[in-house]
């Protein structure tokens, strides 16, 4: 996939080329989330972080500590975003 370019206004604003913003599902009255890496940005959709995180705790009726809580959803948060 090539790059895309966008223009950034004398106001700051930029406008999302249709390509973005379909492959990332943003409408209008989305928020966009930049989050700081190692090597840049990571640009998505905003979205409550607990949704993204459903199903990652594995539970068989069992109760699990606040250690194996930390520890499953920092394991799926390494899975889904690797440069973090």
């Amino acid at each position: 996939m090539e790059p895309i370019l966008a223009t950034v206004t004398s106001k700051g604003q930029i406008t999302i080329p249709a390509r973005v913003r379909k492959d990332l599902g943003v409408k209008p009255g989305s928020r966009i989330l930049f989050a700081p890496q190692k090597d840049g940005y990571w640009i998505t959709e905003e979205s409550d972080p607990l949704d993204e995180l459903k199903g990652c705790i594995p539970h068989g009726g069992a109760a699990v500590t606040i250690e194996e809580m930390d520890g499953a959803m920092n394991k799926e948060l390494e899975r889904r975003w690797p440069h973090s």
